[in-house]
This record gives structure tokens, C-alpha cells and sequence, in this order.
């Protein structure tokens, strides 16, 4: 059975917790605890030498980093697809799913972090700051879409799996979508209703 070395709210092991769901995998859930540092032991840093959650054990396969595991279950596991068949479609999908890990979970996470404190001890400007990089993404996203179902055409991909577990918490954030970004708004509104996403429990 698949083994996935996880911790609940990382957007990292969502996102491949969302594909393991929608291509109806069993695996066993495996929990590190990021706040006692567990993923920094010896025995944890034999399976990832990064130190970082989520790592997925397939038989005598080891693979880390959410992408490349995302990409090996498409590999392996093909049903459903997740991923186009044309090569252009793919790289979007990439792209995309790049973009998602680098500019759009930043901010999501500055914005998490900063919620949690008392107001008092809150730093105005980096949440400035993360809002504004965070409506630049919605934008971004609004003209990918460009009347799409999804990110990159009808079907649900790895793409739109990356972005789950972060924009299903814009409401949590206190941010408010403008008329101007209705097409993001009805993308979430999809998004919402499928079981691998609302499995998380977002």
C-alpha cells in the first residue's frame, strides 16, 4: 500500500492528497509533526534529505516534493488523467502548477501566519503587502482561466490540485473577491464541489 508521510495543514501534502483522491488510491496517512520537528530526526531525513513533508512511499519507491510525487502518480497511476495529452497542454499545467507553489502559497501562508497573532502584533505592512501579491495572483489566474472550466481546459488537472487547499481559504484570509474576478469566484465554486477537494475539510 502507498504511504504518505503528511502533515494536515501543509498546502503541500493537500495538494497531493486531493490527487490520491481523485484517482481513488488507498494509501496509509503517516503524520509528522511539523511543530516538533520531527521532520528534521535522522530517521526522516533518510527519506527526504530537504527535511520537508510530504513524502510518498510506493513499495521500495521513495519520492519527495509534492510535484514530483504528483507527477509520479499521473505516471503510474493514469486513471483518470490529470494531466492533458498534448504537450503545449502539459507545460501549462506546469507552469501553472509552479506558479502556484512560488507566488501564490507565499502570501496565503504570510497572511495565515500574521491572522493568528493578537491584532497588537500583527505587521501591517507585510500584510499589505501579501494582499496585494495575493489579488495579483486572482488576476493571473482570472485571465488563465480565460473562460475555461479549469485551468487548463474542461477537465480538473494537477494544476487546478495545486491550488485547492489554498484558495478554498481566501474567506478564512478576510479576502473578499471583486465583481471583476467572477470568473476565479465561479472556478472556486467548482473546485468546491468535488469530494477529493472537500475532503480536506477546508
Amino acid at each position: 500500500m502507498l504511504k504518505l508521510y503528511d502533515y494536515p495543514d501543509c498546502p503541500f501534502c493537500q495538494k497531493v492528497r486531493v490527487v490520491l483522491a481523485e484517482k481513488d488510491l488507498e494509501y496509509e496517512k503517516i503524520f509528522v509533526d511539523l511543530r516538533r520537528q520531527e521532520q528534521k530526526t535522522p530517521e526522516f531525513l533518510r527519506l527526504n534529505p530537504y527535511g520537508k513533508v510530504p513524502v510518498l512511499i510506493d513499495e521500495d519507491e521513495v519520492i519527495y516534493d509534492s510535484t514530483i510525487i504528483n507527477e509520479y502518480l499521473e505516471d503510474e497511476y493514469p486513471l483518470p488523467h490529470l494531466l492533458p495529452e498534448d504537450s503545449q497542454g502539459r507545460a501549462r499545467a506546469r507552469v501553472l502548477e509552479d506558479y502556484c507553489d512560488n507566488s501564490f502559497i507565499p502570501p496565503t501562508t504570510t497572511l495565515l501566519a500574521q491572522i493568528r497573532k493578537v491584532e497588537a502584533e500583527r505587521d501591517g505592512q507585510r500584510v499589505e503587502q501579501a494582499r496585494d501579491e495575493l489579488r495579483r495572483s486572482l488576476y493571473y489566474l482570472r485571465d488563465k482561466l480565460n473562460g475555461e472550466d479549469f485551468l487548463v481546459g474542461r477537465e480538473f488537472s494537477l494544476a487546478d490540485a495545486a491550488f485547492a487547499p489554498r484558495i478554498m481559504v481566501l474567506g478564512r484570509l478576510g479576502f473578499e473577491l471583486e465583481p471583476a474576478l467572477a470568473p476565479v469566484q465561479a472556478w472556486i465554486e467548482r473546485l468546491r464541489t468535488r469530494p477529493s477537494v472537500r475532503g480536506l475539510g477546508l
